[in-house]
């Protein structure tokens, strides 16, 4: 069956870059990255973790096309035409009508009241996407995070959409709090105050790496940047933000091997 209302099921990079993001993330997060096998995707690259699930997708938008964060997260609903619908009377708005895509469902592009994107989706596969599976899975998302003006209006607003809830909070002093994303069990993400932060209004993700400070160094040796970390997180191991070679930023979740620990 397919995964339940508002669980992030794909990640896909914007890049005008891609040969330089294909050699950046390969290396750096562990993927396999081959063209789509599928003539209708074009030059569509996927990624796919080391235990061959398909994880994320690298473009290079055309001409014209809607502006978008250079990695955008796919949220799963069973109806894109009615979440849609639901998003403009929820204050968001949509960016890309529902459309289909060949062999891989339908989807549409969205923006939150607080003017952050994100992407609907149902696949036309019956069978769940295994993009997102938080525990140490090498290369899977394990995390997702968003960064917004406005948190009590954004928890509202996907609340509503996904019947997310708030599952407790961390308090972060002057910054606020920062808030988790609850649905049933889960615990996708969370939400935190862009103001106060001075991070980018923007959803990010984090994918797993079994050795965050071998990626780190990966990452900086090929171009890229370290934004934030490595911290140690609340519930063991360490997060860090990277910037690769054009500047798209992406989280990354892994423990800390050797004396760097």
């Amino acid at each position: 069956m397919q995964n339940p209302d508002g669980t992030p099921i794909w990640f896909e990079l914007n890049t005008t870059d891609e040969a330089k993001a294909r050699h950046f993330y390969a290396a750096t997060i562990g993927w396999t990255i081959a063209r789509s096998p599928m003539p209708e995707h074009g030059a569509y690259l996927i990624a796919s973790a080391p235990d061959g699930a398909a994880i994320a997708g690298i473009a290079t938008p055309p001409p014209n096309a809607p502006s978008l964060p250079d990695w955008s997260i796919y949220f799963e609903t069973s109806d894109v035409d009615a979440t849609a619908a639901q998003v403009r009377e929820l204050g968001g708005s949509i960016q890309v009508e529902p459309t289909d895509i060949p062999g891989g469902g339908r989807f549409a592009i969205a923006m939150d009241p607080q003017h952050v994107s994100f992407v609907l989706m149902t696949g036309a596969s019956p069978d769940p996407s295994f993009a997102f599976v938080q525990g140490p899975h090498h290369g899977h998302g394990v995390w997702i995070e968003l960064a917004t003006p406005d948190p009590d209006g954004a928890l509202a607003f996907y609340g509503a959409l996904f019947g997310w809830t708030r599952g407790g909070a961390m308090p972060m002093g002057p910054m606020g709090d920062y808030v988790f994303l609850g649905s049933g069990e889960a615990r996708p993400g969370a939400v935190m105050s862009s103001a106060t932060t001075g991070a980018p209004a923007r959803w990010n993700w984090y994918a797993y790496v079994p050795d965050i400070d071998a990626a780190i160094a990966t990452a900086t040796g090929l171009g890229g940047i370290l934004l934030q970390g490595p911290d140690q997180t609340p519930g063991g191991g360490y997060s860090a933000n990277l910037g690769d070679p054009a500047g798209a930023q992406i989280g990354i979740v892994g423990e800390r091997i050797g004396e760097a620990a």
